[in-house]
């Protein structure tokens, strides 16, 4: 396997956009920097929203794909989130769940406080780990793995990430980003049995050194 830190902004697969993906730019250093001959194999385990930052793994081969596959879909895998939001929760710590309606052609997920057709439950648990002046610093732990879920269920406590215009924050960016950074991930090497652990550093911008500073 192959661990990176993304940078915001970079889409993790290719799309629509024609945009060079972060999988085809860590192929080609595996084969620049292992003197791989012919095509390189990169299984995409899971992914990060295009406007997010932090850690993402690839398999480099189809054995360790399948099984990191399992791992992600079983929660063998934890998965720690920080998130700067400028609405102070009402806890300084909590367990959020909600039922989310995904709507494919706005690309927007919806969350409601009860059960209703095409709906799935979605569960995190956060707490307020630092703040500012002007932001909260939430570390967020996700007990299922929905789109858009931390994104839409901080939004639904009344609590949208900074820069998050889809989500209700107030205004955008400078760099298109949105403040949520999957700060690390945490996992038994399925071959090694040796607990792996890494963390990404935090982007080097603004209010992300403020608040993490203090």
């Amino acid at each position: 396997m192959i661990i990176v830190s993304k940078s915001a902004g970079e889409i993790v697969q290719g799309d629509k956009t024609g945009d060079t993906p972060l999988s085809e730019t860590v192929k080609l250093y595996i084969k620049e920097k292992y003197a791989k001959p012919g095509a390189v194999f990169l299984g995409v385990v899971h992914r990060l929203d295009r406007p997010v930052s932090g850690v993402v793994v690839f398999a480099r081969t189809s054995k360790a794909l399948a099984r990191l596959n399992e791992m992600f879909r079983t929660g063998a895998v934890q998965k720690t989130y920080w998130a700067l939001v400028q609405n102070a929760p009402r806890e300084s710590e909590a367990t959020l769940t909600h039922y989310l309606v995904r709507n494919e052609q706005k690309n927007k997920s919806f969350a409601y406080d009860h059960e209703r057709p095409g709906a799935k439950k979605a569960m995190l648990d956060y707490r307020v780990i630092g703040h500012t002046d002007r932001y909260h610093l939430l570390e967020v732990h996700l007990h299922t793995g929905r789109h858009h879920q931390i994104r839409c269920q901080l939004a639904a406590m009344g609590c949208p990430i900074r820069g998050d215009l889809k989500y209700g924050a107030p205004r955008s960016n400078v760099d298109g980003s949105i403040s949520l950074h999957a700060r690390s991930i945490r996992f038994v090497h399925p071959v090694s049995h040796q607990e792996i652990y890494v963390e990404a550093p935090p982007p080097e911008e603004g209010p992300w050194m403020v608040v993490v500073e203090k």
